[in-house]
């Protein structure tokens, strides 16, 4: 029992509640009920205090269970005008929190019965129903449905708010999450480019050296010199291989800076690598077939690469061998083609030279270059025992060739993280206004008030008629005349306007049924109604009366 109670309680007063919100709403709801049932006490119901009791428990509860309170507030007021504040209130927080929009138009729609119900059982005998039906419709669209719609578009908008800070939160994250790939990328090219351009220099310093070390026209102190110069050279380009196997990303693919210039020359850099394997000691041979066709900036740079690291590779692996370098433009394709057959015997000893430090990544990165841009690698041990290295590579490129650029743009994409996102376009988000909606909303509302204030108008002119009595109609009436061709004579009549009247005037003759009228005469005296009055008895008119009374 002690359990469900507990229950009930967290229920109907969901939590948390702190000091400061207990004092508010408890503060609310006396002022509210204090409010209630003074107006109650204004109109002399003689229920101020349970109609005050009342909307002060229904004001607390109203967060919990908007829609039973929206109802009970609707047939209270239906009834009483103190629980009118309960009622807009009411209206407002239902349209803040309840969402199904079903749901929403149906409690509205039973809210507005029990507020019709009760004024018909109220104003049954003073009133037609159609005139009720009316001014219940009118009423309720004012004091509920437009706080209710006010309500709903400042929680939607509220929600939107909520949700636009939330994308934005989230793709603040992604563009963070894309410069740190970007700059990711940027290290593995970093890394690229050391090994292909500083690993082909360290290459031809050790083949120089290596060739300076055998030479029998230095003394021992400049041999000695030499070998020094090259295990110099040969633990640089060793730790040059560690380096870039800690930059080296293998999940992450090389992207070429597509639409910018080669770092190193191109193919027109290509006869440089060969010079300067010539001037090394090594025997290069340059070759240049086909009609010379334009490359994309990326595809020239793959081919400059491709030829590097063949003569790096042939330098480290064979040195001494003669190497053929031959440059082919197909007809659908540029081959870049390194040849060089098995290394000769060397003569002597050569003191201090250790095997040739290989990373292992050189050719994984030259097939990587060329995949990027649609091209391909081919490297391996020739008939002859030799080995051949050779590049195909389209001349325009691939179209995905440049996606992924990390070499160029990095700052641009800082500058677009650290400066704020672009302002988010609502529409273009799939996302509503509210503001629509509701603006809709109060539109529908604005135009059926409008329109049953214009039904009042008319049907209020038209009640006047039809309880007004012209002065020459009445002068004509004659007492005696059958009930049948007064009644004929006399308008519909409207217990609206004449119901005050029922009572008043001369003594009512005895067992007569009388009805009451306007007088088309305006009186004179503020605060005084012309009225005429006909009693009829056994079907004739026995009785007629023209007198002033009080309004």
């Amino acid at each position: 029992m002690a359990r469900a109670w507990k229950k009930a309680v967290r229920t109907a007063f969901p939590g948390p509640w702190p000091p400061r919100r207990v004092v508010g709403q408890s503060a609310l709801a006396l002022l509210m009920g204090g409010f209630a049932a003074l107006l109650e006490a204004a109109a002399g119901s003689g229920l101020a205090v349970p109609v005050g009791l009342g909307t002060a428990l229904l004001w607390v509860l109203r967060p919990a269970f908007p829609a039973p309170v929206l109802m009970l507030a609707a047939a209270a007021t239906g009834g009483s005008l103190g629980t009118l504040p309960l009622l807009v209130c009411a209206g407002w927080t239902v349209g803040a929190r309840m969402r199904r929009v079903g749901a929403l138009v149906g409690t509205f729609v039973v809210s507005w019965v029990l507020f019709t119900v009760t004024g018909v059982l109220k104003d049954a005998g003073s009133a037609s129903p159609k005139l009720i039906f009316g001014l219940s419709l009118g009423a309720f669209l004012l004091v509920a449905v437009l706080p209710a719609l006010w309500g709903r578009y400042r929680a939607q908008r509220r929600a939107l708010l909520d949700a636009l800070r939330e994308r934005n939160d989230q793709l603040l994250r992604e563009r963070v999450m894309v410069v740190h790939q970007a700059r990711l990328r940027e290290r593995h090219r970093i890394a690229q480019d050391m090994h292909d351009s500083l690993g082909h220099q360290l290459a031809l310093i050790s083949v120089h050296s290596g060739a300076l070390e055998v030479d029998r026209t230095l003394s021992d102190r400049q041999r000695e010199a030499v070998g020094v110069l090259r295990q110099a050279a040969v633990a640089a380009m060793r730790e040059l291989r560690e380096v870039v196997g800690v930059l080296h990303d293998e999940s992450t693919a090389v992207p070429p800076a597509t639409g910018a210039a080669p770092v190193r020359g191109g193919v027109d850099g290509i006869e440089g690598l060969v010079e300067s394997s010539r001037a090394a000691g090594a025997e290069v041979t340059f070759s240049r077939e086909g009609e010379r066709r334009p490359l994309a900036a990326a595809v020239d740079h793959a081919a400059y690469r491709v030829a590097q690291e063949a003569l790096t590779n042939a330098h480290k692996h064979a040195p001494g061998a003669p190497i053929t370098v031959a440059l082919r433009y197909e007809p659908d394709a540029l081959v870049v083609e390194v040849v060089n057959p098995c290394a000769p015997e060397l003569v002597g000893v050569r003191v201090g030279v250790g095997p040739a430090v290989s990373g292992g990544q050189g050719l994984t990165g030259l097939r990587e270059r060329a995949r990027l841009v649609g091209g391909m690698v081919h490297a391996g041990p020739t008939p002859e025992q030799g080995f051949r290295l050779a590049g195909v590579l389209p001349y325009e490129g691939s179209e995905g060739a440049g996606d992924g650029d990390a070499g160029a743009g990095i700052a641009g994409v800082d500058d677009w993280v650290l400066d704020g996102l672009p302002p988010v376009d609502e529409e273009r988000d799939g996302r509503r206004s509210p503001a629509i909606g509701c603006a809709v909303g109060v539109g529908v509302v604005g135009l059926t008030v409008l329109g049953l204030l214009i039904w009042g108008v008319l049907a209020f002119i038209q009640g006047t008629d039809h309880a007004t009595v012209q002065k020459q109609v009445y002068d004509e009436i004659q007492i005696g005349t059958p009930e049948a061709d007064v009644l004929r004579r006399l308008p519909p009549g409207s217990t609206f306007f004449t119901e005050a009247y029922k009572g008043t005037g001369p003594t009512l003759p005895e067992g007569a049924d009388c009805r009451w009228y306007l007088s088309s005469d305006l009186s004179e005296t503020w605060g005084q109604d012309n009225v005429v009055r006909f009693c009829f008895k056994d079907g004739v008119l026995v009785d007629k009366q023209h007198y002033l009374t009080k309004s």
